[in-house]
């Protein structure tokens, strides 16, 4: 079956929680997957076992509260963000091996541009040595997950010092820029997309589809 890749623009962080919720809640054992990239605007996503002593001191950013797993993160524009919303049932895949084909997807990007980037089993992402280059947090629901992975392209990081990012106190964040790539997230979102279908293990025929998802005001981007 072919996969649905979709670019959202930026939009809030809300409504697009929402509509990952609804798709899931939906779908059927006949819905195609789907990728969504999009940008969102400045929040910071607690998980569902996050701990408020991680959340530092957040000004007039919100926080809000959601239901992937994981502690504090911060999303915002210049970050590429990719929704996974997969029938892992279908691809007879568990939540583990999700993990290592969303990490390996951005460890190949990484390396087009020469940086040399992993994943950690004991903290899942992905790293630039000590550096975090990106996250990921997942939720399952009925067998088919939602949520999915944060890639710092080019963006203000100054609020990760707001939190204790992933809950890991003196973590560094990093991104593509600070490591010395000149790129942009439209060309990342190019790039990302075939990497996550072949580690994913589904197919998709090359066609972008630009929005499409109920309820999502699309302000561009991406």
């Amino acid at each position: 079956m072919t996969a649905i890749v979709r670019r959202l623009g930026r939009v809030a962080y809300e409504p697009a929680w929402r509509a990952m919720q609804s798709f899931t809640d939906a779908r059927t054992e006949a819905t195609p997957d789907e990728l969504w990239f999009l940008e969102h605007e400045p929040v910071f996503t607690q998980g569902l076992n996050g701990k408020p002593e991680h959340v530092l001191a957040p000004g007039a950013i919100p926080v809000v509260g959601i239901d992937r797993g994981g502690q504090v993160t911060y999303h915002g524009p210049g970050q590429l963000v990719m929704y996974a919303l997969i029938d892992m049932r279908r691809l007879r895949m568990g939540v583990r091996e999700l993990v290592v084909a969303l990490e390996s997807a951005v460890v190949a990007l990484a390396a087009r541009h020469g940086i040399a980037a992993a994943g950690r089993r004991e903290a899942p992402g992905v790293y630039v040595g000590p550096r975090k280059l990106a996250s990921i947090g997942l939720r399952v629901r009925r067998g088919c997950s939602y949520h999915g992975l944060a890639l710092n392209v080019d963006m203000d990081l100054e609020p990760f010092r707001r939190i204790n990012p992933c809950g890991l106190a003196g973590l560094t964040m990093t991104q593509l820029a600070a490591e010395g790539a000149r790129t942009s997230v439209a060309a990342e979102a190019d790039a990302l997309a075939p990497l996550a279908c072949r580690a994913l293990g589904i197919d998709w025929d090359g066609y972008w589809e630009h929005g499409g998802v109920r309820h999502l005001d699309i302000r561009g981007g991406v």
